[in-house]
């Protein structure tokens, strides 16, 4: 029989909980000497489930039912040992988990948290979730040591999707791109091997994985387990017939399967079931499939969270997500964190929202159609582990799995009809993927044991009579007997709350929840109780307003009979359901064809939503960064923001922009405005502008704020050169740099200078940089390198007509040009309630050191000259790269092409002889 999931665990004692290997059919007594056993049993396999049984101890549980699918994770598989270095070993005493000496454990399996996500994990990590319910990933992470060193392996599964990801990749001495995978995956729990954190000694690698997720579990794994042989065998074992691919690709990949070895014989012992045969979907993740994006980028550009409230839409996910299932938020937050870098597979999508956006019919009959899908990786993940115990709660929730897999099954059709008559080549994919025969398999021999009218439905009492209903009448006469009596109960509660209800004259009415079952509401409308309270017979009393909740000992003690009619309803509704599962579970891995569509579709029409909320266009790729009257996503969202629109233009040609301007005048919201466009269109958005063309970009990176960092025991100008350090250390060719103020934590000297040669450097690649100051002699690094660029804010002078004061009118337009505006801090000063006197000795130094400093100076003619000559060569390699112009319109574009080059050459002659004179 069942026994509740909250039964006492004895500390340290011999439980079913704290025996050998869940799942393994031989107790391993060497790390990975034998064979783990993942198949789900069988009536073949009696002797396999018998030493799983004699293995666990569980003489107190009785019989075991048949071991199926689990349904969820039992609670009281949680340990009771408390501060102990093995937290987790074989029936030999082999530890798994060690704390190595190292103090940076934070957990014992005692104390695990996948239950309970942690609650401070959003504060810690800029690309915290807004749309998931908390932290639900493990990581496993392994690096090379000798001569691999920088050679990094990782493996993480979520818990709530059954989905093993694997990458393994190269990288540098910041270890940047492991520490934005585990970022962006949000992990639960961090798995590394004890070498790495010996008795304080840890690796680099380490050090820095403790220093960036101070507020996630650490567990320190015995390197032995770390063990890549084993890890290709978890892999042929587990990994779904439709993913076998994967296998080409990882079998040399010796660091992930290393790590993904260490990452599932950890979750053996921290779950309380193990995954089925065949049931996993396995994929790789290689580094260069996507952008790069670190997480203190993801962070200044809010692409997830907004940074004053992190309960605030105001971010890019914010204005995208109009997403129906949680699966879609899921993909659109990972694409948003990691965009796409394929233009192949960019114009796929683009194609797709295209033909949303013009088939109005297409576009609504798949919003309702998804909108009614569950969580369909949530219910993978659950179908597709089996239990090591069975109680009432596992039986419910099993009953439960299968209403909501015949929900999901029943909407297939209906997508397929939706999906029949589109033209793009996704939908047609995902079209001809719904044609799988499996699907309706699995739907014709659930309905032989299910009702048909049997659905999912929302609210507590709806649900746990389909639970009760769910099995067909006349396949178990015992089951029959038992939902006749449970039946027959709930009449009876139904007439002893009418009896009250005539007896006393009082509106009653039988209401029910979870916590207290059935029991008795009442609304009194202006009544007044007899001696101000109810009758003492009426127990556990709660108020709320003019309406009462109460119960009587009759009541109790028939909701007890109640709960006894249940389980024994459950009790043999679970062995009919787990009948049915072992005849569908080897077609059951077609869901995960069903979750990647509904997924994509979800995410796809929350794009092609946002377009039409605002006005986007559809971007280009081509080798130039071209935005016409481009404007901020997020702002343009913001109740009564109307953002100025702006142009940008960068090419190879000036692929360095320079953007000078006073304080407030709308710099930073510009620099961020094109990050955020190029993210859009490389997850295959269309974009707030009239016109849009993008270069690819590999990595985005950001430098932006000037505040300390107390955790790290930063100041200022210290995190200003530990983010730049962090920029050109991992910057390429292909990379997008936003730098807004640089320098500014340290004298106008040493700042001009770090600035200067920090442009200097990155002056030297071809990455596409936008760089944000207030030092107006960078401004001359336009006259020594004719890919530099000077653009600016521009402002407009006012004078009252009354008084005669002047003020500053923000116009947020961009122009070409350095900025001519001087001393805008002092005129931001006269704002605030600083003296007048003050300030006007302020304007008088400031006057005085800017004649010294500002010299005027001039690039002599023949710099002029090449920079006419250079500019109009990048012109002419750009149109031959990209130009789809015919033979006509090419020439004439080309004949003004050169009537601008010699415009240009004679401005430069005279701006030579100019000097000359004055000289």
């Amino acid at each position: 029989m069942f026994h509740s999931s909250t039964e006492e665990v004895t500390p340290g004692g011999d439980t079913p909980e704290c025996g050998p290997v869940r799942g393994v059919s031989s107790v391993d007594r060497s790390g990975f000497n034998e064979t783990t056993s993942y198949g789900p049993a069988s009536a073949s396999s009696a002797s396999s489930r018998r030493s799983l049984d004699e293995g666990s101890t569980s003489s107190s549980h009785g019989p075991s039912l048949p071991r199926i699918l689990s349904g969820q994770f039992p609670h009281n598989c949680r340990l009771g040992w408390t501060n102990s270095s093995i937290l987790a070993s074989t029936s030999d005493g082999t530890p798994i988990c060690s704390n190595g000496g190292t103090p940076r454990l934070r957990r014992t399996l005692g104390s695990h948290p996948a239950r309970t996500p942690l609650t401070d994990h959003t504060a810690t990590t800029s690309s915290s979730p807004t749309t998931t319910s908390g932290a639900s990933v493990i990581v496993a992470v392994v690096e090379g040591r000798g001569l691999a060193r920088g050679e990094i392996g990782m493996a993480s599964l979520n818990l709530k999707c059954p989905e093993l990801v694997l990458s393994q990749f190269a990288d540098t001495g910041t270890y940047a791109k492991v520490i934005t995978k585990i970022h962006i995956s949000v992990p639960l729990e961090i798995l590394m091997p004890d070498t790495a954190s010996e008795k304080g000694k840890g690796t680099k690698l380490f050090n820095l994985i403790t220093e960036n997720f101070p507020g996630v579990a650490f567990t320190a794994i015995q390197r032995k387990y770390f063990n890549e042989r084993k890890g290709l065998e978890y892999i042929q074992q587990l990994c779904a017939p439709e993913f076998s691919t994967v296998l080409m690709e990882v079998q040399a990949k010796y660091y992930c399967l290393a790590a993904a070895a260490a990452l599932l014989k950890y979750l053996e012992f921290i779950q309380n079931s193990v995954y089925a045969a065949k049931s996993l979907k396995v994929s790789f993740k290689g580094s260069e499939q996507t952008a790069m994006i670190d997480s203190a980028s993801a962070s200044n550009l809010e692409l997830v969270v907004n940074n004053r409230d992190h309960r605030s839409e105001h971010s890019l996910l914010g204005v995208l997500n109009h997403t129906k299932t949680s699966g879609g938020a899921r993909r659109l937050r990972s694409n948003i964190l990691e965009p796409l870098v394929d233009v192949d597979t960019i114009n796929i999508r683009l194609d797709t929202i295209q033909e949303l956006l013009q088939d109005e019919g297409l576009f609504f009959g798949l919003k309702n159609a998804i909108g009614h899908f569950l969580d369909i990786d949530q219910l993978l993940s659950v179908l597709v582990q089996i239990p090591k115990q069975e109680t009432v709660q596992v039986a419910e929730a099993k009953i439960a799995h299968v209403i909501q897999l015949k929900h999901t099954l029943d909407l297939v059709p209906r997508l397929r009809m939706v999906l029949k008559d589109c033209n793009t080549a996704l939908l047609k994919a995902y079209s001809t993927s719904l044609e799988d025969n499996r699907f309706d398999m699995i739907l014709e021999q659930i309905k032989t044991v299910v009702n048909d009218d049997t659905t999912f439905l929302k609210g507590s009492l709806n649900m746990r009579t389909q639970k009760c209903y769910a099995v067909r009448p006349n396949i178990n006469e015992f089951l029959d007997i038992a939902r006749r009596a449970y039946t027959e109960i709930v009449d009876d509660i139904a007439g002893l709350v009418n009896q009250m209800g005539e007896k006393y004259g009082w509106p009653m009415r039988t209401s029910f929840s979870t916590a207290r079952g059935f029991f008795i509401q009442m609304k009194f409308e202006g009544a007044v109780l007899p001696e101000g309270k109810l009758p003492a017979e009426f127990i556990k009393v709660t108020k709320h307003k003019n309406n009462y909740g109460f119960t009587t000992a009759d009541l109790m003690k028939m909701n007890d009979r109640c709960d006894e009619a249940l389980r024994e309803i459950f009790h043999m509704s679970y062995v009919v359901i787990c009948q049915l599962l072992s005849t569908i579970h080897q077609h059951i891995h077609c869901l995960y064809k069903l979750s990647d569509a509904v997924s994509m579709l979800d995410m796809l029409l929350s794009l092609a939503n946002a377009c039409t909320i605002s006005d986007y266009v559809r971007p280009e790729f081509t080798d130039t960064l071209a935005i016409k009257q481009g404007r901020h996503p997020i702002l343009e969202r913001m109740a009564g923001q109307q953002p100025v629109a702006n142009n940008s233009y960068i090419s190879e040609g000036n692929n360095f922009v320079i953007v000078t301007g006073p304080n407030m005048s709308g710099k930073s919201t510009y620099l961020k405005q094109v990050a955020l466009c190029q993210i859009m269109a490389q997850i295959g958005s269309f974009v707030p502008a009239e016109y849009a063309s993008f270069r690819v970009a590999d990595q985005i990176f950001t430098r932006i704020g000037v505040d300390d960092d107390f955790e790290t025991n930063c100041s200022t100008f210290m995190l200003e050169m530990k983010e730049i350090s962090y920029i050109i250390h991992n910057v390429s060719d292909r990379s997008l740099i936003i730098i807004d103020e640089l320098g500014r934590g340290t004298s106008a000297e040493e700042g001009i200078g770090i600035c200067h040669s920090v442009c200097e450097f990155l002056l030297s690649l071809k990455t596409f940089t936008l760089f944000a100051t207030h030092f107006l002699e960078l401004c001359q690094l336009e006259s020594l390198y004719p890919n530099v660029e000077n653009q600016h804010m521009e402002v407009q002078h006012t004078r009252s007509a009354d008084s005669g004061a002047e003020s500053v009118v923000y116009t947020f337009l961009l122009n070409r040009g350095c900025s001519e505006e001087r001393h805008y801090g002092l005129r931001a000063a006269e704002m605030t309630a600083l003296p007048s006197d003050i300030i006007q000795e302020a304007k008088t130094i400031a006057s005085k050191v800017s004649e010294q400093l500002l010299a005027k100076q001039q690039s002599d003619p023949e710099t002029q000259r090449q920079r006419v000559v250079y500019h109009l060569a990048t012109r002419l390699l750009l149109t031959a790269r990209n130009s789809r112009l015919d033979r006509d319109s090419l020439r004439t574009y080309l004949k003004g092409l050169k009537k601008q080059f010699e415009a240009e050459l004679q401005a430069a002659g005279q701006t030579a002889s100019a000097d000359t004179e004055e000289e």
